[in-house]
């Protein structure tokens, strides 16, 4: 029997502030992230795991700013000046991803001090603090090791599982309650795994038949955690 051909039809996912799920896990980064005439020199490191939430953050703080954005590793000397507006904001998305990179470490570079002296707000979203990004380039470490930094910590209780029901929502799926129960119980607080997870749920349901069942979560969640050492 040839295999069901099945069509990612899934929904752009919901993006604004008001699709953003508060906790203790992210309520301080988000505070941060609303006084930005508190950070020192305009700029700010927002930091999380892959999955935390920067992204929604940093995408609804730019619209409602009106904010450039511009992916780390495209930067360099020469396009730097065109995404730093005049008492604007800018977000540079995976400020990480210029770490090891000359050219992009010097974009960087430059585009931080034309914030400076621009009166532009920068936000930096990273997936670790700058000590951990390989800069080779000594004075542009210094200046992001003098920001302020926001940190997502890992979901909390509470957080895990709106977030399960969200990426569910996302994909038009109204999962069991059960279903979330027990993934939340038995899964590691990880949002980038919850991502994954879902994605494979949903794969699998469509290409297959199957219902969203805790039988199906606990086949998937097995084959997505690594095994102990």
């Amino acid at each position: 029997m040839a295999r069901q051909l099945t069509l990612d039809l899934t929904m752009p996912p919901a993006s604004s502030r008001d699709d953003f799920l508060i906790s203790g896990a992210n309520r301080h980064a988000l505070g941060m992230l609303d006084q930005p005439e508190d950070w020192p020199g305009g700029r700010m490191l927002l930091i999380g795991a892959p999955g935390a939430g920067k992204s929604h953050l940093a995408g609804f703080w730019a619209d409602e700013r009106g904010a450039h954005i511009v992916q780390g590793w495209t930067l360099n000397p020469a396009n730097a000046d065109e995404h730093v507006p005049q008492g604007g904001a800018v977000v540079v998305e995976d400020g990480h991803e210029a770490g090891g990179n000359p050219e992009a470490e010097q974009g960087l570079f430059h585009l931080w001090n034309l914030a400076g002296a621009r009166d532009c707000r920068l936000l930096i979203t990273a997936r670790a603090a700058p000590r951990d990004w390989g800069i080779g380039l000594p004075d542009l470490r210094s200046r992001l090791d003098s920001a302020a930094q926001a940190v997502l910590a890992a979901p909390d209780e509470a957080l895990l599982p709106a977030v399960l029901v969200k990426l569910f929502a996302d994909r038009q799926i109204q999962a069991p309650p059960e279903v979330i129960d027990w993934l939340a119980l038995r899964m590691d607080r990880d949002l980038d795994l919850a991502r994954r997870l879902v994605s494979a749920m949903d794969r699998e349901s469509l290409a297959h038949r199957r219902a969203i069942s805790r039988r199906l979560a606990a086949e998937l969640l097995d084959k997505l955690t690594p095994p102990d050492p």
